[in-house]
């Protein structure tokens, strides 16, 4: 459904990522790649967003480099600049989704995606809402009690990347900002979302996730 483009970074360099599109009268959603890359599960979750009517775009943060390997995958997110992925390449989505939409842009993303989704939050202007799935991001790069826009969390309760005490610090870090989130905790694994990884998919889960993300998003795109 969705083809691969180039968009214009704040700095005047160009991104590339995979565009699914729903129509120009149609809000947008970035969507930020687990630490495989800009693989096929997560441009056929752009193209599930297109389908569900919303312009889709999931930039390309490792510059082509995709791998089914954890370790290959550790180095990649290991070597990725953080703070030039939110405020250039992510920064640089939502723009472009602003300009091809008539419509208010999302960030969504899961596990590196998810804690980018957060820096995003903190740090990007523009946005209207977030949706994490099982990330968090240091601290001190971008701390959840500085997030002022609608936030939903989806996490796993037998997670020990995101552990159930991280996600009670987010809640209550967001909370004691005064801005509550809207969390939801699984009977599941990390990476729950993932039809790929058949060791931790959970359909059952994941599919309740996504119907509770789609109604946070109509609720704040509209």
């Amino acid at each position: 459904m969705g083809h691969m483009i180039e968009f214009k970074r704040p700095d005047a360099s160009t991104c590339r990522g995979y565009l699914a599109g729903a129509g120009k009268d149609k809000p947008g959603v970035v969507v930020i790649q687990e630490w495989w890359g800009l693989n096929d599960q997560i441009c056929g979750v752009a193209d599930r967003f297109a389908r569900a009517g919303y312009n889709a775009l999931a930039p390309d943060l490792f510059q082509g480099r995709v791998t089914q390997e954890p370790d290959e995958a550790s180095h990649l997110m290991s070597g990725l600049d953080f703070p030039g992925a939110t405020h250039q390449d992510i920064r640089g989505a939502i723009d472009h989704l602003r300009g091809v939409s008539s419509g208010k842009v999302a960030a969504m993303g899961f596990c590196m995606g998810g804690a980018l989704s957060i820096a995003a939050a903190v740090h990007v202007p523009n946005l209207a809402a977030v949706v994490c799935f099982y990330g968090l991001p240091p601290q001190e790069f971008a701390d959840p009690a500085n997030i002022r826009i609608p936030f939903q969390g989806h996490f796993a309760k037998r997670d020990d990347w995101v552990t159930p005490a991280a996600v009670d610090a987010l809640e209550s870090a967001m909370r004691g900002s005064g801005n509550p989130p809207e969390l939801y905790r699984y009977d599941a694994d990390h990476a729950f979302f993932n039809e790929r990884r058949a060791d931790v998919y959970a359909a059952d889960n994941a599919n309740l996730a996504w119907e509770r993300m789609l109604a946070f998003l109509a609720r704040q795109l509209s």
